[in-house]
């Protein structure tokens, strides 16, 4: 029989000891019990024909910043460089043909009576008696073309052209507080904004160099001398839009407007005169201008009288009154050896573009 610490069907067979002996190398020191991860089941997971023996458990955290820190930084990083490209390179740039605001070009014009100024206290005599009697008053006689689509420009696109050209020679020659309060803001808000230096360089310190004339921007009388007569000015002219490239609107401008003038301060009764100013203007637009309502002028051609030829002009227009005349000498020399300057030019006022009374 088998001793007290046998199984009641013996030892197995092997060895003394049995099936035991082959465990006994196998020691489970300390430090591995101490690494060993346990974890009991639960009774569902344990019926559960498809859980799995061992659960992996989950990774360890690594230490500093999370999973979700780690994505935000990524987010700020991508969104700052976007940032920094598209101020590079935006798909907003205006395109190659599309060039930068150039200086405007001008010429003013003096022209002298031949005699004596004509005038009456009879405004609309005045007119009446002149080649202005079929003009039409005020902005009516800056009517709009008919217009249409061109190749690269739309009829709408044309229309907007057309409108900003005439806000600006209704603010430039017909607003009375341009002609004679010295307003200009009406005015440099419709300008190009790589005009602007140029403009205010031109109201403060006007000069005859054919960039930096004030009276080539605007009508500007000297207040100390003379007031309008009549705030309805009168007006006639033409004007007409087309494409010069595929970047690029122009609008030609060609109008006439004649002013009843008299001496600052006189009275009702006091005789007026009729003063002329024929401007041709040259805007350019292209898709920013016409986007944001306004405009570059390139080219002012101006012509206007009674003056004296003596006078300066840059600054302001000094109109000859009723019963005035010019004076003898001709207009400030031209120093040919001079170079850069334009020359000094003065015209002679024709006898029929005066009022006859």
């Amino acid at each position: 029989m088998g001793g007290p610490s046998d199984p009641p069907e013996g030892t197995p067979e092997g060895a003394p000891g049995g099936g035991e002996d082959a465990y006994r190398s196998v020691v489970f020191d300390e430090s591995f019990v101490r690494a060993a991860r346990l974890q009991e089941y639960s009774a569902r997971e344990r019926i559960t024909d498809h859980t799995p023996a061992v659960r992996r458990s989950p990774p360890r955290r690594l230490p500093g910043l999370s999973r979700q820190a780690l994505v935000l930084v990524l987010l700020i990083a991508v969104a700052f460089g976007t940032a920094v490209y598209m101020g590079v390179r935006h798909p907003y740039r205006a395109p190659a043909g599309e060039r930068p605001a150039e200086p405007l070009r001008m010429t003013v014009v003096p022209l002298a009576p031949r005699g004596e100024v004509p005038g009456t206290a009879d405004v609309e005599r005045l007119y009446a008696n002149s080649p202005a009697a079929r003009f039409r008053t005020g902005a009516q006689g800056v009517p709009l073309p008919a217009s249409r689509s061109t190749e690269h420009f739309s009829a709408d696109q044309v229309v907007t052209a057309l409108l900003t050209a005439k806000d600006y020679l209704v603010r430039s020659a017909l607003d009375p507080g341009v002609l004679t309060g010295g307003e200009t803001r009406p005015v440099r808000v419709l300008l190009d904004s790589g005009q602007l230096d140029q403009f205010d360089r031109s109201l403060e310190r006007p000069a005859a160099d054919g960039r930096h004339a004030s009276t080539g921007w605007l009508v500007r009388f000297d207040p100390a001398r003379v007031e309008l007569a009549d705030d309805g000015v009168r007006v006639r002219g033409t004007m007409q839009a087309e494409e010069t490239d595929p970047a690029t609107l122009e609008v030609t401008t060609d109008h006439t407007f004649a002013y009843a003038l008299r001496p600052a301060g006189a009275g009702r009764d006091d005789p007026a005169s009729l003063f002329t100013v024929r401007r041709e203007l040259r805007f350019r637009f292209d898709r920013d201008d016409l986007r944001l309502h306004r405009a570059e002028l390139v080219v002012a051609d101006v012509r206007a009288g009674p003056l004296s030829c003596a006078q300066d002009t840059a600054g302001r227009l000094r109109p000859l009154l009723a019963g005035q005349t010019a004076r003898e000498s001709g207009p400030a020399g031209t120093d040919p050896y001079a170079t850069g300057s334009p020359p000094a030019l003065c015209g002679s006022l024709a006898t029929g573009a005066q009022p006859s009374l």
